[in-house]
């Protein structure tokens, strides 16, 4: 019979907290009752009979533990080594990623692909995470075809890069046929384990546009709802920003191709009002404007999960939103991309 193992107090006392613990993974507690159990002297048959193992697993690890000590009782699984990464097959992996599925589907899935090629399916995924290739992904785009797009891009960004001295820059857009939606089923709460769940009925009060002017310097919003988006309403905001500043201070307003922001009333107003200057973004690059940046913000905190309960209680919480952004405005941190550099504003 083997002799009795000897432990030091610091060593018992690991063990025994290997033992309490409700974290480790079983294997690991198992060992350590093993080398405790031999520390009472226990014969190494009966402590296989009681923890339910062989004999060759009690002596497997009494010999670790009389080795190495604590350190013996850690697993050692060497693993299967990888297959070799050939540059053959990676360029064979990415060239067929590159061409469209035979059977008509629109892009590979990793399994569909290994199939394909004969090879296991993590390996494909390997190879694309390293490609950063993505053929699940697709993103839209839209390309301006405005042939003066260098020129108007050019004015904006110089208007986010070095504004006018004594001057304030607006960008203005509207966000139209905001729908103000009441949920029939009342709103469950989120809890933990469980996201907040809404109703699949609802029902729709109606459709008010919001009117923005996001200032670049100090990002704060001035807003205004509307029952419509026309060429008076937009004069009508024009109007309210412009009386907000004083009279002699410069105001350039950047806004989109949007025909109600070009109309003779739109004319007539600038003319009478010389110290407004519209600079238009080119066709199809709304992306110019920062006051979308805003727009999508609004979208997401308020917009997408409110339920409103009238068009009134939708302008309501509009403002609210506004007026509660404000006090901690900030102005974006825009970036433009080209292929040449990059201007940070």
């Amino acid at each position: 019979m083997p002799a009795k193992l000897e432990l030091t107090p610091t060593v018992r006392s690991e063990l025994k907290a290997k033992i309490r613990c409700r974290t480790l993974p079983a294997e690991d507690v198992r060992r350590a009752d093993i080398i405790l159990r031999l520390a009472k002297g226990s014969s190494q048959r009966s402590i296989a009979r009681q923890l339910q193992c062989s004999v060759n697993t009690v002596r497997l690890w009494r010999g670790r533990f009389l080795a190495e000590g604590l350190s013996g009782l850690y697993a050692r699984h060497p693993g299967r080594a990888l297959p070799e990464q050939t540059p053959a097959l990676e360029a064979r992996i990415l060239q067929a990623t590159r061409q469209a599925p035979p059977d008509g589907s629109t892009h590979w899935s990793t399994r569909k692909l290994a199939t394909r090629l004969g090879v296991n399916h993590m390996r494909v995924a390997r190879v694309w995470a390293k490609a950063g290739l993505q053929p699940q992904r697709l993103r839209s785009y839209m390309a301006s075809d405005d042939p003066d797009f260098e020129k108007k891009a050019a004015d904006v960004i110089g208007l986010y890069l070095k504004p006018p001295a004594n001057a304030v820059v607006f960008c203005v857009d509207e966000k139209t046929a905001i729908q103000a939606l009441d949920r029939l089923d009342p709103v469950l709460p989120l809890s933990p384990g469980r996201a907040e769940r809404h109703g699949f009925e609802y029902y729709r009060h109606g459709t008010l546009s919001l009117y923005a002017a996001l200032n670049t310097r100090t990002g704060e919003v001035s807003g205004k709802t509307t029952a419509r988006h026309t060429s008076a309403e937009f004069v009508a905001f024009l109007s309210d920003l412009v009386s907000g500043q004083p009279a002699e201070r410069k105001i350039h307003v950047i806004a989109d191709n949007l025909s109600a922001h070009k109309t003779k009333r739109v004319e007539e107003f600038l003319s009478s009002h010389p110290q407004v200057q519209m600079h238009f973004t080119p066709t199809y690059s709304s992306w110019l404007n920062q006051v979308e940046l805003w727009f999508s913000k609004i979208e997401r905190d308020v917009i997408a999960r409110g339920v409103f309960t009238s068009v009134k209680d939708l302008s309501r919480k509009l403002l609210r939103y506004i007026r509660a952004y404000n006090r901690q405005a900030k102005p974006f941190k825009w970036t433009y991309k080209s292929t040449r550099n990059r201007i940070v504003t």
